[in-house]
C-alpha cells in the first residue's frame, strides 16, 4: 500500500487544500470537464424528468400526505436542477444542451415510470430505482473526480446526495406501508426489476455501465401518458364540493373574538391544499417558458403546502380532529377542468395581488397577535412573507406576459367559464357543516362560544356554484 501524500512544508500542522480534500484526491487525473459535463447533463435529465412525473400525480393523488411530499420533493428537485443548470454553464460555452435526450433507452426509463397505472408503480421507478441509482453514480463521481478542481461540483452534488437521501427515507417508508395495504408485495418485485431492466439498458445512469444484450419493450407507455388535472382527495376529506362556509366574512368581522378568528386562520391555511393542486396543473402543461419560470412557480407550489401542512399542524397543536372540516377542492377542480394555465396563473395572480394590502395578510397575522396564540402568529408571519414573494412571482412571469398590469388583471375575467353548481349535479348535499365543528372546536380550545359565528358564516350566492 503506497503512502498517503502530506505537504512537504507544514506550517504548525494546519489542515492544507483549505480543507477541501487531501492530496491523494488532489492529485487524480480525475475526469475531464467534457467527461463531467456529459454526466452533469445525465443527472439533468433524471432529475427532470422525475420532476415532471411528480407534478403529474399532485392533484391526481388522493392521498394527503402522498401529495404534500411530491409537492416537497417537486421543490427540492427543482432546486438541484437549477444548481445543475448553473454549473454546467459555468464550465463551457454555450449551447449547453441541457434538454437534449442522452439516448433513447434513458427516455423510455422515464416514459415507463411517468406512464405507470398505479402510485405504487410510480413510486418504485423513483424512489427505489432512480433515486438510489442516481446516488451510487454520485458516489462514483465522488471517488473518480479530482476534488479540488472539481470542487464546485462536488458541493453541488453533496447537497443533492443530501436531499435524495430524505427523499428515499420518505418514499420508502410511504412505499412499504402503500404495497402492504394493497398486497401487491410481487408486483412490487416485479416492477423493480423491470424498472432495473430499463435503466440497464442505458447504461445506467452514468451512460457507462454494462450494458445487458437485450432490454424489455414498452409496458406502460405503450399507451401514451395522459395527464388527469382533476384533483382527488383520501376518505378523510368528506364532502369536498361542499361550499357553505365563507370564511372570510367571520375573519373580517369586528364583532367575532379573535380566538374564534384564529381557528378560522388555521382552517383557511389547511384548505390550501388546493393551491399546489392547482399549481401543478399549471407547470405541467406549461413547458414553453425559461427554467427560472419552473424554480419560481414550484417554489410557490410548496410554500402553499407548507401553507397547508401549517393548518394541520395548528389544528393538531389545539387537539383538533380535522377530519370533522370540510375542506373544500372546487376551487382546483374549477380552474384545472374548465380553464387554461394562463387564465389559472392569472387567478392566482389576482388572488395574491389581493392579499398585498393591510387588510390581507397583515391583517391575519394580527389576528393571531392579538389572540395571543404564538405558533398561529408564527404561521402567519411567515406566510405574508411567502405571498409578498409569491406577489413578485406574479409580476416576473404572469404580468409580463401582457402589455399592461391591467390587460393581466382582466384576462381571467374573459376567460371564466360558466358557474358550476355541484348540487345540481348531484356531488354535494351542500349541508351546513360549520355550526357543529365550530360547538366541537370551543369546546376543544376552552374558547368562549360566539353566536355571531354561526349565524353570520354564509354568503348569499356563494354556497352553491363557484364563479
Amino acid at each position: 500500500m503506497s503512502k498517503a501524500l502530506s505537504p512537504l512544508n507544514p506550517y504548525l500542522d494546519i489542515i492544507p487544500l483549505a480543507g477541501v480534500c487531501d492530496f491523494d484526491a488532489a492529485c487524480r487525473a480525475g475526469v475531464s470537464v467534457e467527461e463531467n459535463v456529459d454526466l452533469l447533463k445525465r443527472f439533468h435529465f433524471l432529475l427532470r424528468r422525475s420532476y415532471f412525473v411528480l407534478l403529474s400525480r399532485i392533484a391526481a393523488t388522493p392521498i394527503y400526505e402522498i401529495k404534500m411530499g411530491f409537492s416537497h420533493h417537486a421543490y427540492l428537485l427543482a432546486e438541484n436542477i437549477t444548481s445543475l443548470r448553473d454549473r454546467v454553464a459555468e464550465m463551457r460555452e454555450p449551447p449547453f444542451g441541457l434538454d437534449d435526450l442522452p439516448e433513447p433507452v434513458y427516455a423510455l426509463f422515464f416514459d415507463e415510470i411517468l406512464s405507470a397505472p398505479s402510485l405504487e408503480e410510480t413510486m418504485i421507478g423513483l424512489y427505489r430505482v432512480a433515486f438510489p441509482a442516481l446516488i451510487d453514480a454520485i458516489c462514483t463521481h465522488f471517488q473518480t473526480t479530482n476534488l479540488l478542481v472539481d470542487q464546485p461540483t462536488v458541493r453541488i452534488l453533496k447537497y443533492l446526495k443530501t436531499d435524495l437521501d430524505e427523499m428515499i427515507a420518505w418514499g420508502e417508508d410511504a412505499l412499504t406501508k402503500l404495497i402492504a395495504h394493497a398486497g401487491c408485495q410481487q408486483e412490487a418485485t416485479l416492477w423493480t426489476t423491470r424498472f432495473q431492466n430499463y435503466l440497464s439498458g442505458a447504461g445506467g445512469i452514468s451512460g457507462q455501465d454494462p450494458r445487458p444484450s437485450s432490454i424489455p419493450g414498452p409496458a406502460n407507455s405503450k399507451i401514451p401518458f395522459g395527464y388527469d388535472p382533476v384533483p382527488k382527495r383520501d376518505s378523510r376529506f368528506k364532502d369536498p364540493f361542499n361550499d357553505t362556509f365563507q370564511p372570510e366574512k367571520l375573519l373580517h368581522d369586528p364583532e367575532i373574538p379573535p380566538s374564534t378568528k384564529v381557528l378560522i386562520l388555521l382552517f383557511k391555511r389547511f384548505r390550501e391544499i388546493d393551491v399546489p393542486e392547482m399549481m401543478a396543473s399549471i407547470l405541467y402543461e406549461t413547458r414553453n417558458q425559461p427554467w427560472k419560470y419552473h424554480a419560481d412557480m414550484t417554489r410557490q407550489l410548496w410554500d402553499e403546502a407548507r401553507h397547508a401542512l401549517m393548518g394541520e399542524v395548528g389544528l393538531v397543536a389545539k387537539g383538533i380532529d380535522w377530519t370533522r372540516l370540510t375542506i373544500r377542492h372546487i376551487w382546483s377542480y374549477y380552474l384545472n377542468t374548465r380553464l387554461t394555465p394562463l387564465a389559472r396563473h392569472g387567478v392566482l395572480y389576482s388572488i395574491e395581488k389581493g392579499l398585498m394590502p393591510r387588510t390581507g395578510k397583515r391583517y391575519e397575522w394580527e389576528v393571531a397577535v392579538e389572540a395571543n396564540d404564538p405558533l398561529t402568529a408564527l404561521f402567519q408571519d411567515y406566510d405574508w412573507a411567502d405571498e409578498v414573494l409569491h406577489a413578485r412571482f406574479g409580476r416576473d412571469w404572469y404580468v409580463a406576459a401582457f402589455k399592461t398590469p391591467e390587460d393581466a388583471l382582466e384576462f381571467p375575467k374573459t376567460q371564466s367559464a360558466p358557474a358550476v353548481d355541484y348540487k345540481e349535479m348531484g356531488l354535494t348535499e351542500n349541508q351546513d357543516w360549520w355550526p357543529e365543528f365550530y360547538r366541537y372546536a370551543c369546546e376543544v380550545m376552552g374558547i368562549p362560544f360566539c353566536q355571531r359565528a354561526i349565524v353570520n358564516h354564509t354568503v348569499p350566492g356563494n354556497a352553491k356554484t363557484l364563479p
